[in-house]
């Protein structure tokens, strides 16, 4: 099997595996469910800055990178959520990420910016309303033209 064969189904069960988990810390924070906020089994209070919008980026836009819908713009986002938990959460504590505590939120950064670079992959609703997009145009002819 050749490498460009497997390509779009490894990287749309990358992207979906990275959105499931990122939507699992949101609900965690949000909902306070899964062991909640940072392992104390509650939920954030609403509006907290910046604990609450964080979960709320990770739970819409996490859903978004899951399901394969507007990925790209999507996984930037959550990539660059991710950078700034890292820098103003984590790094103040320490610059390398076993001491900080920020192994997730470096990998969460890094791993959709990667989404974000090369797509959302075969198994996506971004390929699939493409794919729908491009045959309709091609298919597509006017009426003739009636003398």
């Amino acid at each position: 099997m050749k490498a460009e064969q497997i390509r779009g189904p490894v990287l749309s069960l990358f992207r979906m595996v990275t959105g499931l988990l990122f939507v699992c810390h949101g609900v965690a924070t949000i909902f306070g469910v899964l062991g909640g906020a940072r392992g104390t089994g509650q939920a954030v209070p609403f509006g907290t800055w910046p604990s609450w919008w964080a979960a709320a980026i990770q739970l819409v836009f996490g859903a978004l990178v899951l399901a394969g819908l507007l990925t790209r713009v999507s996984a930037l986002l959550c990539s660059g959520s991710m950078a700034y938990a890292y820098f103003v959460v984590h790094a103040p504590q320490d610059l390398f990420p076993l001491l900080n505590g920020g192994e997730a939120a470096a990998m969460f950064c890094w791993s959709f910016f990667l989404i974000a670079v090369f797509g959302p992959g075969a198994w996506a609703l971004d390929t699939l309303i493409h794919r729908i997009r491009h045959d309709d145009v091609e298919s597509y002819s006017p009426a003739p033209v009636q003398a």
